[in-house]
């Protein structure tokens, strides 16, 4: 045996060291410190169930490495309303990180801004989205403060030396306030700020010279203010700027040519001012993102504009531009929006030859002439081609067939005259196919019914002939389909059972009986027959299109009575033989199509009233006409749009000043008389863009649901419930800012959102740039804005139509949920039946719908789950023909597969979050209401998620 080797002293002392100090490792707080926690934590409950005896080990709760010392406490999003709490928090000597983000505190204890002052290493301060109110308190101390965001309160007044005193500040964010006057100067003593975010408030004036001494400033943002008065001349003193951001101002005068000297600045956004004179030379020459947008700039684009290689994102679209596109491009650009300028000119072919990473071309709106280049074809990433309104012409080349990434095609408003080029059928992504409006002839391919994904098809006004393919059900997501004003004849075959807008087939040569296969229409909402040969009486299964507002038979050899429709809806019949003896006909149509005067009487009248007869000919053709080519627009409205009822009565709900001087209401009404100020169109509204006199734009949203708004007698209850929404103040909810009442319908108007709706830029045109991190804050935005709705104090206030649709964004990571009025204002109980027209749009109704027919806060739960399934895989509500909560399900099985693989396979980190939400995702859509949890619920597992 060998002899036993005894362990040395020292080994011994290791041992005992780890036995009796490891297990002390997670108490090293100090008692006072332990103590303070506790307090903390008493005066936090029930709100916060922090548990164990160990503060470091507390959620949100960080201690240094050895656990010796509190440095951080984040109580983000925890339902806080009570600041109490606040002064204990100041007795952490150690405090270097404070995070009371996302709550609902409505004050700062004067206690806790004198004793945190005396703090000697707290570095950053996080107040942002609480209510808090009243001004800017005044910062004594705080001397290592490096970062303070007060953004998204209710603070207000001006900004004097509140902030002077912070020495060490870095990074300022005051965003979507309330603040007013000068913009702030005083901004520290050691003028050390790099980082000033002030957007979103109501600062007036110019932009002092005095924030040019801040010469470390690296960001700056003044959005969404009154600024006015130039840009400083020389701006260019700030050499380490890199973002630079004025949008959505009052500014005048020229860009600076300083600006160009500034060889660190990435991004440059003025849009949405009222700059004039033209664009230095060199101003992209160190940018990657420029956008001058929305303004009065005149002469030609430099030739150097497009060329440097760093360069991705222009936009100098609605100006005042001339002359013609530049041929050289960054192989880096990406989005170019040039659109509704006075450019002219060739496009430019060779400028595409090494375009492969263009992904959004708009040139819409302008003078180009000549013809679309082949060239286009070779950029294989382009999502979005929009050449509408200018003159181009000739052939509609088959090389675009090789876009196989393109999702919104506009060529609409040219003269092209060839034919459409069977390849167009390889676009397998297209949602938006508009060539309305050129000479194109011959038939429509039948390889057009092969764009699976496609959702619009405007063929109209042109010189088509031939049939309509018979394999036009196979477009099984179209929502509308508009072929008036061609030369199509031949047998009608069964159409899209997915038709929702318009089915427009008027101007044509059509013949024989209408297809009573319109009947399986139950969604579509205008039928426009006028202008053809058809004959024999109106199909009986017509009165089966339950969401049907128009239909519109003129001039046609119909005959026999007009069938009793179950619901109310236009009938318009002029120049048909057609009957109408239903109790509640259209009387104005009813008496135009009447046939008892007799010839005799008739030439009696029109000779003694020639004058005026040729008067009223006149007008009505006029009228007509007109009528006739908007039903033909590529947004068809229905006929109160373009003859407004007589008005009842308007009013102004917001008590802002400068909305209430801006708002002018009769611009609004003229701005809704005309379908070209269409931005969306949702289940409920029809949002118009409406410029005021003082050039302020904003969205007049009318109500499409005419017949089931409150009806006339009740306009002061419909006043009284949106003055309450009015006052609602959160940041993530839209609200109304005044309203427009007629006889049978109502106006809303809204803060114009530049950025459109959720679904325009998840599934529209920008979907490429919306990263990982704008989604999932979108979906903590909308979650923190039905979270809102539904705890509302008086009662629930729920959503008819939530969808991505009805999500309006501020930003890419800041969104409004929109259409909160229509709970109130809309009347369910006169629903004609269909589900979609009460409940909301396909693919977000939740399954007990279909036997409660109840909105309920559950059925809003479901539609934000569609909405998260939406943000996570990349998907519209309805994909592959099948609703996306199925598609979801069926694909249980392969995770990877129903991520977004743009997004998922950024970092590994993205995916696993990705996957987290998808769970929340499937909890929210379950098909037992009560299994869902409620909103505040599913906010919290989102904010856990991060």
């Amino acid at each position: 045996m060998g002899r036993y080797e005894y362990p040395s002293t020292s080994f011994l002392n290791v041992v005992l060291f780890l036995l009796c100090f490891c297990p002390m490792v997670l108490s090293l707080l100090s008692q006072n410190q332990t103590e303070t926690m506790n307090n903390i934590l008493k005066n936090l409950t029930p709100t916060i169930s922090w548990s164990g005896s160990d503060p470091c080990a507390w959620k949100g709760v960080s201690c240094d490495p050895i656990n010796s010392y509190v440095v951080g406490i984040s109580l983000s999003a925890f339902s806080l309303s009570s600041s109490d709490f606040l002064p204990l928090v100041c007795k952490i000597e150690t405090l270097e990180h404070l995070d009371v983000s996302n709550n609902h505190l409505n004050s700062i204890p004067d206690g806790f801004i004198t004793e945190c002052g005396k703090i000697k290493g707290l570095k950053l301060l996080n107040f942002s989205t609480n209510k808090l109110g009243g001004v800017l308190p005044t910062f004594h101390g705080f001397e290592a403060l490096e970062s303070l965001d007060m953004s998204f309160n209710m603070l207000r007044g001006n900004i004097g030396f509140e902030l002077d005193g912070l020495v060490s500040l870095k990074s300022l964010n005051l965003t979507f306030n309330k603040f007013t006057g000068s913009l702030p100067t005083n901004l520290g003593k050691s003028m050390v700020l790099e980082n000033l975010l002030l957007s979103n408030n109501r600062f007036d004036g110019e932009i002092p010279d005095e924030l040019l001494s801040y010469e470390n400033l690296t960001w700056i943002d003044l959005k969404a203010n009154n600024l006015s008065r130039s840009i400083p001349i020389n701006i260019g003193k700030l050499s380490k700027l890199e973002t630079l951001i004025l949008s959505a101002n009052n500014l005048i005068g020229e860009i600076p040519t300083s600006l160009t000297s500034i060889t660190k600045l990435s991004r440059f956004a003025a849009n949405y001012n009222n700059f004039t004179g033209t664009i230095p030379p060199g101003i992209t020459k160190y940018l990657t993102s420029l956008d001058l947008s929305f303004n009065n700039l005149y002469g030609t684009i430099p030739g150097d504009l497009l060329s440097p290689p760093q360069l991705q994102v222009v936009d100098l679209s609605n100006n005042m531009l001339n002359g013609s596109l530049p041929s050289k491009f960054s192989s880096k650009l990406f989005r170019l929006r040039l659109g509704s300028n006075q450019l002219n000119g060739n496009i430019p072919s060779d400028a595409f030859v090494e375009g492969h990473n263009l992904t959004y071309l708009e040139l819409d709106n302008n003078s180009f002439t000549g013809s679309i280049p082949a060239e286009l074809g070779s950029c294989r990433n382009l999502a979005l081609l929009n050449l509408a309104q200018n003159q181009l012409s000739g052939v509609l080349p088959q090389q675009l067939g090789n876009l196989e990434n393109l999702q919104v095609l506009k060529l609409q408003l040219n003269k092209l005259n060839s034919t459409i080029p069977t390849q167009i059928g390889q676009l397998q992504k297209l949602l938006t196919l508009n060539l309305g409006r050129n000479s194109l002839g011959g038939s429509i391919p039948s390889e057009i019914t092969r764009l699976s994904a496609l959702n619009f098809l405007y063929l109209h006004s042109n010189n088509l002939s031939g049939s309509i393919p018979t394999t036009i059900d196979n477009l099984s997501v179209l929502f509308e389909l508009q072929l008036g004003e061609n030369h199509l004849r031949g047998v009608i075959p069964n159409m899209p059972l997915s038709l929702q807008v318009s089915l427009n087939l008027s101007s044509n040569i059509f013949s024989g009986s209408i297809p009573s296969s319109f009947g399986s229409l139950k969604n579509l909402e205008i039928l426009d027959l006028s202008n053809n040969n058809f004959s024999g009486q109106i199909p009986d299964d017509l009165t089966k299109m339950i969401s049907l507002t128009q239909l519109l038979l003129s001039n046609n050899p119909l005959s026999g009575e007009i069938p009793k429709f179950t619901q109310k809806i236009y009938v318009e019949y002029v120049g048909t033989n057609l009957k109408n003896n239903t109790a509640q006909g259209n009387p104005t149509a009813d008496t135009v199509s009447k046939k008892g005067i007799s010839v005799a009487v008739a030439i009696l009248i029109a000779i003694v009233a020639a004058i005026f007869l040729v008067g009223l000919v006149t007008l009505v053709v006029l009228s007509f006409s007109r009528h006739y080519y908007r039903v033909n627009d590529e947004h068809s409205q229905s006929r109160e749009d373009h003859q407004q009822s007589p008005l009842i009565q308007s009013n102004l709900l917001t008590p802002n000043g400068i909305h209430r001087s801006n708002i002018v209401f009769s611009k609004a009404m003229e701005a809704v008389a005309e379908t070209s100020n269409i931005t969306l169109k949702t289940r409920f509204s029809t949002y118009y863009m409406a410029v005021m006199p003082s050039g302020s734009i904003y969205f007049v949203k009318k109500l499409n649901w005419s017949d089931k708004i409150l009806p006339v007698g009740n306009h002061d209850k419909f006043g009284k419930e949106l003055e309450v929404l009015a006052k609602l103040n959160n940041s993530n909810v839209m609200t109304p800012l005044a309203y427009v009442l007629s006889t049978d319908t109502a106006y809303l108007l809204y803060e114009f959102i530049s950025n459109g709706s959720l679904f325009d830029v998840l599934h529209g045109s920008m979907c490429l740039s919306l990263d990982w991190a704008s989604r999932y804050s979108i979906a903590v935005g909308v979650a923190q804005g039905l979270s809102f709705l539904h705890g509302f104090a008086s009662s629930p206030i729920l959503l008819l139509d939530l969808s991505s649709k009805s999500i309006m964004l501020k930003s890419l990571k800041e969104p409004l949920v929109g259409d909160i009025e229509h709970y109130k204002v809309i009347d369910p109980s006169k629903s004609t039946g269909n589900l979609s027209a009460v409940a909301g749009s396909v693919g977000y109704i939740p399954p007990e719908y279909a036997y409660t027919m109840t909105v309920t806060m559950a059925g809003n739960v479901y539609s934000f789950g569609v909405i998260l399934l939406e943000l996570l895989t990349g998907k519209p509500a309805v994909t592959e023909g099948t609703e996306l909560v199925k598609w979801v399900l069926r694909n249980s099985t392969n995770q990877d597969y129903i991520l977004d693989s743009n997004v998922s396979k950024t970092s590994q980190a993205v995916r696993n979050q990705m996957l987290a939400i998808l769970e929340i995702a499937r909890v929210c859509v379950s098909t037992s209401p009560e299994l869902r949890p409620k909103m505040k619920s599913v906010l919290r597992m989102l904010l856990n998620a991060r």
